[in-house]
């Protein structure tokens, strides 16, 4: 989703421009906090897998589905009409994604990359290198293959731009379709994807290592739209008025794909598939606590004109707040928390732009 939609509820897309977040309304009745992000270990392939759409190669079979996809504000939502999964691999040049998505009308009108893509039915991929929540990349295809890639240097609601004129170097596509596309005549099974990502094509936007190791992370969210639509004249149309579905792999609990907190985890495995049960970062409830105080201290300068100097003027109520040290101006802020060894005995710090970080060296 680009800035057009990342900031609208529901409604049909109709605005040019950045809309204005209340955080007095998001932080937190509508906070995404008590979900728990999806993770999926992705093991390392013996090959890479030819990119041509088909998911056919041996590698693609030897690795497993993710969940179905989900409402983006969460499974207590409506279900998905049309089902929707992904899978990954991964090796020392790329990460390889592949996709299906269920679909018995494929269609798909753009063909200019760049294009605002999810004015079509589209799949989205969002990439967090460094698990800051700034400099991460989108990536969004049709059903046609025509692509769009930005980058977004921190999230719209802290005032981020978007990069459409970036290109993620070495970047493959490929998509094929289980039946016939923009012929609504027919009955169609779905369509399904094929992308690889080079490592140097996020190593640009991150201070860590790429390829990964045995154990690491990398925070990353998958979604796709789809719109309700008509037949006319054997041509398909959106209904009129009618907004877009919004389904993802991890919700994020409210209509906001720019929310880079709550994406999943994908854990880098190079043991046998199967070997490896996922288990969340150990870190990331504290992170969590600190984005908790972040959304408190943006609803507290929206009805102050400034930033709480003391946690006690935020109002909130959660868990291990006295393990927080906050410091304060008017102007900005930052939130830290020193983690136990079991957390891996790092501190972290956010500030005023959600911006996370730990100042401990990285690998």
């Amino acid at each position: 989703m680009n800035i057009l939609k990342s900031l609208v509820t529901r409604t049909a897309i109709a605005v040019v421009a950045p809309l204005t977040l209340s955080f007095a309304t998001i932080a937190l009745a509508e906070s995404p906090f008590t979900l728990t992000p999806r993770g999926y270990v992705v093991y390392r392939a013996a090959a890479a897998p030819k990119i041509d759409g088909k998911l056919s190669d041996d590698e693609w079979g030897k690795v497993p589905w993710s969940e179905p996809f989900v409402d983006i504000e969460g499974a207590d939502h409506p279900a998905p009409t049309h089902q929707t999964r992904m899978k990954m691999t991964w090796d020392d040049e790329a990460l390889y994604i592949a996709a299906e998505l269920v679909e018995p009308n494929v269609w798909g009108t753009l063909t200019e990359h760049d294009s605002v893509i999810f004015y079509d039915p589209d799949f989205e991929v969002f990439i967090d290198p460094d698990g800051d929540n700034h400099m991460y990349a989108e990536l969004e295809l049709n059903a046609l293959n025509t692509t769009w890639d930005l980058l977004l240097n921190k999230p719209y609601k802290d005032g981020g731009k978007a990069v459409n004129g970036w290109e993620i170097m070495g970047l493959k596509t490929a998509v094929a379709i289980n039946g016939t596309i923009n012929d609504p005549s027919d009955v169609d099974q779905g369509w399904t994807v094929e992308i690889s990502w080079p490592w140097k094509g996020l190593q640009e936007l991150s201070t860590a290592k790429f390829p990964p190791q045995d154990g690491d992370r990398l925070r990353i969210d998958f979604s796709r739209v789809e719109w309700d639509v008509v037949t006319k004249a054997g041509k398909t149309e959106k209904v009129p008025n009618r907004p877009e579905h919004n389904w993802v792999w991890s919700p994020q609990g409210v209509i906001n794909m720019h929310r880079p907190e709550t994406w999943g985890e994908a854990l880098f495995s190079t043991q046998n598939v199967g070997a490896v049960t996922f288990k969340q970062d150990p870190a990331r409830p504290y992170k969590t606590l600190l984005h908790n105080v972040y959304y408190a201290q943006k609803a507290y300068h929206e009805q102050h004109d400034a930033y709480a100097a003391d946690l006690s003027q935020l109002d909130l109520h959660v868990d291990g707040l006295k393990q927080v040290t906050l410091h304060a101006t008017p102007h900005a802020f930052t939130a830290s928390i020193k983690t136990p060894e079991s957390a891996g005995g790092k501190s972290w710090v956010i500030d005023q732009d959600s911006l996370l970080l730990t100042p401990e060296p990285r690998r």
